[in-house]
């Protein structure tokens, strides 16, 4: 019996020594997701940094119409439809892909994939913000945004493409900051230095997936925007942009799910997570859209 529990108190003593190990050689992150209270409404990082993108995303869009001659009144209603469409899709993407057995079990969870709130035991609602947004979902709620948005402006859809292609880079960066505030999206334990802690999930140093595919996506941003000012605004309408902006952020989100641990319990069981297999017609989509737009660019400048 004594045997046992000296046993026991030397455990107990290593895996305390092995924590604080732990605290020392890696990055401890526990930040609060609530940047400030307005009243009874808490506004998150996760919400302001897809704001922030959004946002940015906004100005470098007008910056791009006018350098190209669109009018003002053809670019004022467009981030409306973007907005709506972007935060539609990731939502209802988020609910469908990798939570269906709940949103779609009951009445009230089907209210919530809607409105921003949840539904209590008591019968009271309780504002939470949206809660899950998925990239995927809204790239497809994007695209019906801009099929709307042409549709009804008059605008060429393959000029307003590659003008997001260009611009979605900043707007994914932040995304996942917003992600990283959130401590979600976590990655699988490992022991390179740089490993985050991600206290909310447990003590184990895992790789922070949401800081890479920000740091990746902030490059992809640069370096397409790099080739605009080098092409020039003649040059957009072709496609290359939005091929160069699917192609290689979905070929990095492709990899970097490997890195990640899985979100939802059915991933386990598929040959790929539901990231993976959900990047790849857009990766193809995007080598498509690149190989097609020597033809468009020809069409452009005859």
């Amino acid at each position: 019996m004594c045997g046992d529990y000296t046993l026991c108190v030397f455990h107990h003593f290593y895996y305390n020594i092995e924590m604080m190990a732990n605290l020392l050689n890696y990055i401890v992150w526990d930040p609060d997701p609530i940047l400030f209270h307005l009243g009874p409404i808490a506004l998150r990082y996760y919400a302001t940094c897809w704001l922030v993108g959004l946002l940015l995303g906004y100005l470098l869009m007008q910056r791009l119409y006018r350098q190209q001659k669109i009018g003002d009144e053809k670019f004022e209603p467009l981030f409306i439809y973007i907005f709506i469409g972007i935060l539609a899709g990731a939502r209802l993407g988020h609910c469908l892909f990798y939570q269906p057995e709940y949103f779609l079990s009951q009445w009230d969870h089907v209210v919530e994939m809607l409105i921003p709130m949840h539904h209590l035991p008591d019968g009271s609602w309780k504002f939470t913000g949206y809660e899950g947004l998925a990239s995927h979902g809204g790239v497809i709620g994007l695209f019906v945004a801009i099929w709307l948005y042409c549709r009804n402006l008059k605008v060429k859809g393959w000029v307003v493409l590659d003008n997001m292609g260009i611009c979605s880079g900043i707007a994914a960066a932040f995304i996942r900051i917003g992600n990283l505030m959130n401590s979600e999206i976590i990655g699988k334990v490992t022991d390179v230095p740089w490993a985050f802690i991600f206290v909310k999930e447990d003590q184990y140093p895992r790789h922070p997936g949401q800081l890479y595919e920000a740091i990746a996506y902030l490059i992809i941003f640069l370096l397409i925007f790099f080739i605009y000012k080098k092409k020039g605004p003649k040059s957009v309408g072709s496609g290359l942009y939005f091929g160069l902006c699917l192609t290689l952020i979905f070929t990095f989100r492709f990899f970097i799910e490997y890195t990640k641990e899985i979100q939802v319990a059915f991933e386990a069981g598929l040959p790929m997570d539901m990231g993976q297999i959900l990047s790849l017609p857009l990766i193809l989509l995007g080598v498509w859209s690149i190989a097609s737009s020597f033809r468009r660019a020809k069409k452009i400048q005859a």
